[in-house]
């Protein structure tokens, strides 16, 4: 399966996640949902966040030029929230999954989604 059917159907295709991207831990988007343009900073900042999630719970984490308040990092997944919409970035063995939800997904469902794809990439090796 291709990274961009992982997006489109597995992640967006689910009607849970509105966009999704994933970027790979050395750098690079390697599918993306329409629309979903992560800058080279937001790139970045994605990849390192992992280094220090300390960091990221206390700024916060910029997605597509909207910036969302972090409700939880640790070396697994980063939570994040903005009014009613949501995101969710999980980190395998290679890959860093990006996927931001809205209303009426509320983030259980969203975050199943996600980590249920992670949880995968996981078990595959990637």
């Amino acid at each position: 399966m291709s990274w961009q059917t992982y997006v489109d159907t597995n992640l967006v295709g689910t009607g849970k996640v509105s966009k999704a991207a994933i970027v790979g831990q050395q750098g690079g988007v390697w599918a993306t949902s329409p629309g979903f343009t992560l800058s080279q900073e937001e790139q970045n900042a994605v990849v390192g966040a992992w280094r220090d999630p300390s960091v990221v719970q206390a700024s916060g984490v910029k997605l597509a030029s909207v910036k969302y308040f972090t409700l939880q990092a640790t070396p697994e997944h980063i939570y994040g929230k903005k009014g009613a919409d949501g995101c969710i970035i999980v980190k395998t063995k290679q890959a860093i999954l990006v996927a931001v939800y809205g209303e009426p997904t509320q983030a259980p469902e969203a975050t199943t989604v996600v980590e249920g794809l992670a949880d995968y990439l996981r078990g595959v090796g990637y």
